[in-house]
């Protein structure tokens, strides 16, 4: 069962992330409008740190990744 209060806390996380970072929620806002996530789309997660080191790692997506993708919009409504 999903705790309610755990919800509350990262709405408000979430929210205090797109404050901060208001490019992220357009980014993906025209991922989904322009349907580019769909099955077989590679997502790259590209990390710098400050000292300059990277780290890096791709993903193929599934049907079954899609369908947690929706699952967590919905959830977000």
């Amino acid at each position: 069962m999903i705790n309610p209060t755990m919800l509350f806390r990262i709405k408000n996380s979430w929210s205090r992330f797109t404050t901060s970072h208001p490019k992220f929620p357009m980014f993906l806002q025209a991922a989904s409008k322009n349907n580019v996530i769909q099955e077989n789309t590679v997502l790259e997660i590209k990390i710098t740190t400050p000292e300059g080191k990277n780290l890096s790692t791709n993903v193929k997506l599934t049907n079954d990744d899609l369908a947690l993708f929706n699952d967590l919009k919905e959830m977000a409504r």
